[in-house]
């Protein structure tokens, strides 16, 4: 069974953890710091990520990390990000992630699981495509989840302007990010790795559980998994030399099979369109998938 001690030695690569101020992304980036990787973490609150740099440092004396703001609910921060980064790119962890909230919008005006944990990955993919390309064999990984299957895309509301459900929200948003997943393995032909990741049920600060009573908002904590488990799967994506373009990694780890949905090309390729549109981001560096 594959664990994080089997990640080969990481000497002189570069890579990109969004979100890794706590949840499953500071001990993704604590592990491949841990193993040689310069590691830039990302942020929207900087004081939070701070301490996370501090706790990597900690773990890892000597560690080669450092902190970026970035919010994804903000396309102006995307690209002040990407702009100011410079070289190779080896790994770029979508992970950073939003669920079950109360509808809002992003700064752009996005429904904001949409817009955080699709729309602002998928910028923020492209932006840095250059630097990922410099690298052969890069890896984009990004965290999905098994909640894909309840979701559904409405090109005719993409906003959920009709109708909102904070869990069938989070579902669409996930489900976009595993068809996001595949088609850039598609389009890229061969030119990098996309691989999709679910975490499992893990205790982080994505679930806003505020559904439920107090003593059953803890005893729910309590039956999850660590962030520490729920690290593996995109770990593992980002660095076993077993894994393959197009991949949905799931705890384990495993591959597990996505739902039909998931691997409908027509709805992805639409979605890249759609995606593209709403961002202003365009792939060029790539094939184009006909």
């Amino acid at each position: 069974m594959w664990t994080p001690d089997d990640i080969p030695d990481l000497t002189g690569s570069t890579a990109v953890v969004t979100g890794a101020n706590g949840g499953i992304g500071l001990p993704t980036a604590s592990r491949l710091a841990g193993r040689g990787a310069r590691v830039i973490v990302t942020a929207r609150d900087l004081a939070r990520g701070e301490a996370a740099v501090k706790t990597v440092r900690a773990e890892t004396p000597g560690a080669r990390i450092e902190l970026r703001a970035l919010d994804l609910a903000d396309l102006g921060s995307v690209r002040g990000f990407a702009a100011a980064l410079d070289g190779p790119i080896d790994i770029l962890i979508n992970n950073a992630g939003i669920g079950m909230i109360p509808r809002r919008t992003t700064a752009d005006g996005f429904e904001m699981q949409f817009g955080t944990n699709h729309l602002g990955h998928f910028a923020l993919t492209g932006l840095l495509l250059p630097h990922l390309l410099a690298r052969p064999g890069a890896r984009v990984v990004t965290v999905s989840s098994d909640a894909h299957s309840l979701g559904r895309i409405d090109f005719d509301d993409v906003g959920l302007e009709r109708g909102y459900g904070r869990f069938s929200a989070y579902g669409r948003s996930k489900l976009a990010n595993l068809l996001f997943t595949l088609e850039l393995q598609r389009r890229a032909g061969g030119r990098l790795l996309s691989v999709a990741t679910h975490p499992g049920a893990t205790a982080t600060g994505i679930m806003k559980l505020g559904v439920l009573t107090r003593p059953a908002n803890a005893l729910m904590r309590l039956a999850l998994q660590s962030p520490d488990r729920g690290a593996v799967p995109s770990l593992y994506a980002a660095t076993s030399p077993e894994v393959t373009g197009g991949q949905f990694i799931g705890p384990g780890p495993k591959t597990l099979t996505p739902s039909p949905k998931a691997l409908d090309e027509t709805v992805a390729r639409r979605l890249w369109e759609t995606s593209e549109e709403l961002t202003g981001v365009r792939f060029e560096t790539i094939t184009q998938h006909s």
